[in-house]
């Protein structure tokens, strides 16, 4: 089977506090042989791309999420062009807005999306995007700034909206959130119209463990080592075979986040 690319890992997360090096192993296993780690603030940047530095198969975004627009210091912008010329940084995020929960006042967000946006295209790196409740505004901001390159992390939007990224130029980051029978009715029909050369896999471990597993972890857990499923469930409701979704999901991720595709090569 072709290796697997995981596009959004948590990996510092509090959940995986006992057992990281374990949990980056048995993804191994399963033939998960990268991890995209994602990176929601300044610090665990920092962390991210030196857990990742001497590690073969691990990479990270750097970004502010969001949620802590807020707390960005006056000399944040700096900071994250320090910390994205990282060699193992290939994407600015995790960026975007979020309008359901407003931990930070919308106008703070806007402008840290935007400062983030630039320096995506200044460094010619993906944006790795976060949306929630503000897609109007979100997309109007994408098109404004002329950004093409990157992924809708862990999209959850219906079929006009993937649409709407797939017109720009942007590939899909599909979740275990797919294989949730309670609320996945919205997702399931737009990933019908989802060209397989846009298409990206994603466990955003530790969260969103896919409800089709057969054996579930009692601690309700997600890792990468479960992305398989992710891939086999794809495959059932598209007709398409695994090997296929894992092959062209592999070359995509590759393309997107400027790796090369042979997965032996020295990083």
């Amino acid at each position: 089977m072709p290796a697997l690319f995981d596009i959004g890992v948590n990996l510092f997360s509090s959940q995986f506090y006992a057992d990281r090096a374990e949990v980056i192993q048995r993804a191994k296993a399963e033939n998960v042989q990268r991890l995209l780690l994602i990176s929601s603030d300044l610090a665990e940047t920092e962390q991210n791309s030196n857990y990742s530095h001497a590690q073969s198969g691990l990479y990270c975004t750097a970004g502010v999420h969001p949620h802590a627009a807020a707390d960005v210091a006056d000399n944040w912008i700096a900071q994250l062009v320090q910390l994205s010329r990282h060699h193992k940084v290939v994407a600015i995020g995790e960026c975007g807005l979020d309008f359901n929960r407003d931990f930070s006042p919308r106008a703070q967000q806007i402008d840290v999306f935007e400062q983030q946006l630039q320096l995506a295209k200044q460094l010619n790196k993906a944006v790795y995007l976060h949306e929630r409740d503000a897609f109007d505004t979100q997309l109007a901001l994408l098109k404004q700034h002329h950004i093409g390159h990157g992924v809708a992390h862990c999209f959850t939007g219906d079929q006009q909206q993937m649409r709407s990224y797939l017109d720009l130029g942007l590939h899909i980051g599909i979740t275990g959130w797919l294989c949730d029978e309670r609320r996945h009715q919205q997702l399931l029909d737009a990933v019908q119209y989802l060209p397989l050369d846009r298409l990206l896999i994603e466990t955003d471990a530790p969260y969103l463990l896919p409800r089709t597993l057969l054996a579930k972890p009692k601690n309700r857990r997600n890792e990468p080592m479960y992305l398989p499923e992710i891939v086999r469930y794809i495959a059932q409701i598209t007709g398409h075979q695994p090997e296929q979704i894992q092959q062209i999901c592999w070359q995509n991720s590759c393309e997107v986040f400027n790796l090369p595709q042979d997965c032996s090569h020295a990083d």
